[in-house]
């Protein structure tokens, strides 16, 4: 199953997908066109991870990293599908991440890797822009290149986990303008999205709605004020978003 959140005629509603057209909880049919796209979820905590594909580390000319590269962004930095995102008037370099998004279902402490997935609700596409011109550390990135309005859009979906067979072999990919400019596959992650429940859940408590980002491969390119961007994983689906200035 397919689940959406989405403002329509006044209100905000969840909804399914069915055919290409959305369900409200009341019955009624909408088609995507007719409403406005928010974040399927509103976490507590957004968790996400740096390098954590060997290729794009070593694109950035950084050595993949032996523990997890974690930070933690805020809500605001959150939009919908559909939505628009303000370059900074001053950026030089301000690239897209498209990063598959694990979705917490039920509260976890000290979970194990075996049994890490028994926690998940299901999985949504993030893309996830950084102002390159703000980066202090790849190590530690600072609050302007991760955490900037609007710089995070997420969705359309959060996708069932019963209907995504092995979350760690999708196809990614990013669009610019039409153009294939990204492909990778979620198995070349470094570390693992069970190895990162146990991880995270060894420190801290993970309740229901929180999202682990979980990086993005090599390919990522500068992109401009006008610049259509599509960020794609196979079975989750397809997040638009575009460019405009701040």
């Amino acid at each position: 199953m397919r689940r959406a959140r989405i403002a329509y005629m006044g209100d905000v509603h969840l909804a399914i997908e069915n055919e290409g057209r959305l369900i409200l909880e009341d019955g009624r049919e909408v088609t995507e066109n007719e409403v406005f796209w928010l974040p399927p979820v509103t976490p507590k905590t957004i968790f996400a991870l740096g390098l954590n594909y060997a290729d794009h580390a070593a694109e950035l000319e950084f050595k993949a990293p032996s523990e997890p590269l974690v930070f933690l962004k805020g809500p605001n930095t959150l939009i919908g599908h559909q939505g628009l995102t303000k370059r900074p008037a001053n950026a030089t370099y301000m690239h897209y991440e498209c990063e598959l998004v694990a979705v917490i279902g039920k509260k976890a402490r000290n979970v194990k890797m075996k049994d890490a997935y028994e926690y998940i609700d299901g999985y949504t596409v993030a893309n996830d822009y950084a102002i390159r011109d703000y980066l202090e550390n790849y190590y530690r990135p600072n609050l302007r290149v991760k955490n900037r309005d609007t710089c995070t859009p997420i969705g359309p979906w959060v996708v069932d986990k019963a209907d995504i067979e092995d979350p760690m072999n999708l196809r990614i990919r990013t669009f610019v303008n039409e153009k294939l400019t990204q492909e990778g596959s979620t198995k070349d992650m470094i570390f693992t999205i069970p190895y990162l429940i146990e991880y995270l859940s060894s420190f801290i408590t993970l309740n229901r709605g929180d999202i682990i980002l979980t990086g993005t491969p090599k390919g990522a390119v500068d992109t401009k004020v006008g610049d259509e961007v599509i960020t794609e994983i196979e079975g989750i689906g397809r997040l638009v978003n575009t460019i405009i200035e701040e």
